[in-house]
């Protein structure tokens, strides 16, 4: 269930409901029209991901999205929330060079789309970029696992991540460094289970188990949209994809066969 208030949701808010043990649910939007929607619905959390890459350019990985086309979708999608924790991607290279340069473009997004906070992949790594960031009052959501925008490194984007103490050491370090949460892809179930026990902060799973204390999927592969993509945690929530090409093509023989439109959709 999602989180009962009509307030916004905010990170202190989220953070609280795992000793509430709310589960919270987090689905990605990239425009007005679905950002509205999926608020309205009493999702928790809106991500405005560098999915984005493949989901809206049609790219093959994240890395190409840069800085100005994430924040360009997150105003689009804040300026449609009304109560939803709305959280933006940190695109590849615009935080892995320096904490300066990841407080900066960090804060351009906060400044610039009204979001709550942003993500950016990685744990050991990366701790003291989220400390700095935090430090600056920027919120921020950690992401280990597979890590997206490593996939040239790793070769794939389906690598189940086995290497417990190294999954815990990252995670554990996101916490200690000032991750409000952190979102945990394709980590097996026993480990996944093993760090939400272990952290005080929730944890948002993709492929990673129920015992998570929230769940993440990319909207349009939930809703259908997305074909011939079947990974082993993805549950389809609808078909809009056969929907959108039964009625586009109802609509070409309509305009084709002279029915449409008809005498009651012409202005007389």
């Amino acid at each position: 269930m999602p989180i009962d208030s009509p307030q916004p949701l905010t990170v202190p808010r989220f953070v609280a409901a795992k000793s509430r043990r709310e589960r919270l649910a987090m689905l990605t939007a990239y425009d007005f029209l679905s950002a509205a929607l999926l608020d309205s619905a009493g999702v928790d959390s809106i991500l405005v991901g560098d999915t984005l890459g493949m989901v809206v350019q049609g790219r093959s990985t994240t890395l190409p999205v840069t800085l100005d086309e994430i924040i360009y979708h997150a105003e689009i999608v804040a300026r449609a929330v009304r109560r939803a924790l709305v959280v933006v991607d940190l695109p590849f290279l615009t935080y892995q060079v320096s904490r300066e340069q990841a407080i900066a473009n960090a804060g351009r997004i906060l400044k610039e789309t009204n979001a709550a906070a942003v993500k950016l992949e990685g744990g050991v790594n990366q701790a003291a970029t989220i400390e700095a960031l935090t430090r600056a009052d920027i919120p921020v959501m950690a992401h280990v696992g597979l890590k997206p925008q490593s996939v040239r490194k790793l070769g794939s984007m389906s690598r189940i991540q086995r290497d417990e103490e190294q999954l815990i050491a990252d995670a554990k370090a996101a916490e200690e460094a000032g991750a409000f949460s952190i979102v945990l892809e394709m980590v097996s179930r026993p480990i996944a289970a093993r760090i939400t026990a272990e952290l005080s902060i929730p944890t948002i799973g993709i492929g990673s188990g129920p015992e998570c204390d929230g769940q993440v999927l990319v909207s349009s592969d939930m809703l259908g949209l997305t074909e011939g993509f079947e990974p082993k945690f993805l549950k389809r929530y609808a078909n809009l994809a056969e929907m959108i090409r039964t009625a586009a093509s109802e609509y070409v023989a309509d305009v084709k066969g002279g029915t449409y439109p008809a005498a009651e959709h012409s202005h007389q």
